[in-house]
C-alpha cells in the first residue's frame, strides 16, 4: 500500500469553532499515523491565548471534547502545532508565552517542508 500523505491545516482566522474543527481534524489525522501539522496564521494566534470556545458548556454537558481538551489530545497523538511568527507579532505575543510542545515558523517554512501533505484552510 503506497504511504499516506499527511495533513497540513492553515487556521487563518480567530474563530474558535473553526479552530475546534481543525483541532479535531489534526487528531483525527494523526490518530490514522499521519503526519498532522496545524499552522495557526495572523490573528490565529490569540487563539492561543485562551483555549475555549463559547460552546465549551454545551460540549462538555454532552460529552464532547472542548477546544482545550482537543488541543491536549492533538499534542498527544504528535499533532505539530506552529504558531506564525508575524501572527505573534500582530497579538502581542511571544513565543516564550506559547504553550509547552507549541513550535513558531513562517509560511515559507512552512511551504518548503510540506512535501506530499495535503494542504487544507480552515
Amino acid at each position: 500500500m503506497p504511504p499516506v500523505p499527511g495533513l497540513t491545516i492553515v487556521v487563518a482566522g480567530s474563530d474558535p469553532e473553526r479552530f475546534h474543527a481543525a483541532l479535531s481534524l489534526a487528531a483525527a489525522s494523526a490518530a490514522l499515523d499521519q503526519r498532522s501539522r496545524l499552522f495557526l496564521q495572523g490573528e490565529a494566534a490569540a487563539l492561543l491565548r485562551e483555549l475555549k470556545s463559547h460552546a465549551d458548556d454545551r460540549r462538555r454537558s454532552r460529552g464532547v471534547p472542548t477546544v482545550g481538551d482537543l488541543f491536549g489530545e492533538a499534542l498527544a497523538l504528535g499533532v505539530q502545532i506552529i504558531v506564525c511568527q508575524s501572527g505573534l507579532a500582530l497579538n502581542a505575543m511571544a513565543a516564550e508565552d506559547m504553550p509547552p510542545l507549541v513550535t513558531t515558523g513562517g509560511l515559507v517554512e512552512l511551504l518548503a517542508t510540506r512535501g506530499d501533505d495535503q494542504l487544507v484552510m480552515a
